[in-house]
């Protein structure tokens, strides 16, 4: 374990003044760990006072004694350390923040108050390790446990019960037995705490290559029912002949896809959000019977009313929306048209279009079926990318008829429109010949030729259609019989 120059500088500079400082918290379990730590923390027995004059460069705004040095690093995770005096917190009244906050001698004072086993741990510039409540054990073992008491910990920060299951999504650890008993006992807790702050931990679960099992710990221990009720509905709901699993155990099948793929945030959520509304509109009881009309309209609703509650930014909230509402898209490859695709295209946002296609994939793995991708989907794809692009038409000519007529100083007539395809068939073959000068060059001498020397011009232009399709044909794997 190799601590960067930064941070060796830092503690270099403590100890020439004769104090104490270390390596602390996340960035000593990360260096564990081997992974690269996000961002790097120092505690020291120097006061506030004393650090704020040891190093000019530096940030201080809150009232617990924690001093931002900026270190000139071009490493975000570098360019500010956060220095904190060691200390001993009083009472939590608001299970948010300490009532007061008092100064230590000691560095086992600090990493006492500190909420979890693995995170209390702490590295000298020679390598050191101060560990008093067997951080590194449980490192080792994969195990997120309490400092101390676990109950007295949360209560100290009801957001620690979120953060537990964070750090077991995100390290693919589990939760030591006491520390969860303490959490199922006190979820209620959470409702203290900001939502943005309760956010901001659920994204970080949501964003992790476990975000499935996250959500099921979740679940297990009784918090997602204070962050996202509506989820909690579709536990147990059975849905129809078309899902082998339940409205629950099939949102967090899609979710588990969506985290396979690293798909983006937004696709994750609309994921595990895109069949939300089905407890809400089912219909029927038995499993042969069940139907859940218009689930993707109440979904949308519900998902715009989550996204408010939960302070999410106003352009993932409206993507997220629209997955959810025209994920039912239909689709059947000889009743749909180009015009509904594009439609469809209106409607979801041209940007929005791969996503969509995301969820489908999700939702198909999410029922059970093996294959993400099947034919329809594929064929869809074709369509989209047909529709999307610029059809080969005299549209592309950077002239029009009325630049044709005002050459020729004729009105309109049939001729015109066949110059313009005498045009169009030699811009395809050489696309660099698509200037105003050239065209209009041509224009004259194309003038001299006969309507059936033009026309020739007509199967040029098809046959380059031809070729289009049939390259986007191969590359989508479409074929005429399906699979």
């Amino acid at each position: 374990m190799r601590l960067p120059s930064e941070i060796k500088s830092i503690l270099t500079t403590f100890q020439k003044e004769g104090l104490e400082a270390y390596a602390v918290g996340g960035c000593v379990r990360d260096l564990m760990l081997n992974k690269e730590p996000k961002d790097w923390d120092v505690t020291t027995n120097a006061a506030p006072e004393k650090i704020q004059a040891l190093f000019p460069e530096h940030v201080y705004e809150n009232t617990f004694g924690t001093v931002a040095i900026k270190t000139g690093s071009q490493d975000p995770a570098l360019a500010l350390v956060e220095v904190t005096p060691y200390r001993i917190e009083g009472k939590y009244t608001d299970k948010r923040h300490p009532d007061s906050v008092k100064f230590a001698d000691k560095l086992e004072d600090d990493l006492s108050r500190r909420d979890f086993t693995i995170n209390a741990i702490a590295m000298s510039l020679e390598g050191d390790i101060v560990d008093p409540f067997q951080g590194q054990k449980d490192n080792q073992n994969k195990i997120i446990r309490a400092v101390g008491d676990a109950e007295k910990r949360f209560d100290e920060d009801a957001l620690r019960l979120l953060r537990a299951v964070r750090f077991a999504a995100t390290l693919g650890f589990e939760i030591e037995a006491k520390t969860k008993e303490a959490i199922v006992k006190n979820a209620e807790w959470l409702r203290a705490i900001s939502k943005e702050r309760i956010r901001d931990e659920f994204v970080k679960i949501i964003e992790a290559d476990n975000a499935y099992a996250g959500m099921l710990l979740l679940e297990e221990t009784g918090l997602l029912k204070y962050i996202i009720p509506e989820l909690v509905e579709g536990v147990g709901v059975d849905q129809n002949l078309h899902h082998i699993y339940n409205v629950w155990e099939h949102a967090t099948q899609a979710l588990k896809y969506t985290a396979e793929k690293k798909y983006s945030l937004a696709v994750r959520l609309a994921a595990l959000f895109h069949d939300i509304g089905k407890p809400r509109s089912k219909r029927g009881e038995t499993h042969e019977n069940s139907t859940f009309y218009g689930h993707e309209v109440i979904g949308a609703r519900m998902v715009a009313e989550i996204m408010d509650r939960l302070k999410f930014s106003k352009d993932i909230s409206e993507k997220v929306i629209k997955l959810v509402r025209y994920h039912m898209f239909y689709y059947s490859v000889d009743e749909v048209t180009e015009s509904s695709v594009r439609r469809l295209l209106v409607n979801v946002g041209q940007e929005n279009v791969e996503d969509l296609l995301k969820i489908r994939e999700a939702d198909r793995v999410g029922s059970g079926r093996p294959k993400a991708i099947p034919y329809k989907l594929r064929h869809l794809k074709y369509i989209i990318d047909k529709v999307s692009r610029d059809p080969i038409s005299v549209k592309m000519l950077k002239i029009n008829g009325e630049d044709v007529m005002k050459e020729l100083a004729i009105t309109g007539s049939p001729k015109v429109g066949l110059i313009l395809n005498s045009l169009l068939a030699e811009v395809l073959d050489d696309p660099a010949k698509n200037t105003q000068e050239y065209l209009t060059q041509r224009i004259h001498e194309l003038n001299k030729l006969t309507a059936d020397d033009l026309q020739k011009a007509l199967d040029r232009i098809e046959k380059a259609r031809e070729a289009e399709d049939k390259e986007m044909m191969q590359k989508y794997h479409v074929q005429k019989d399906s699979d």
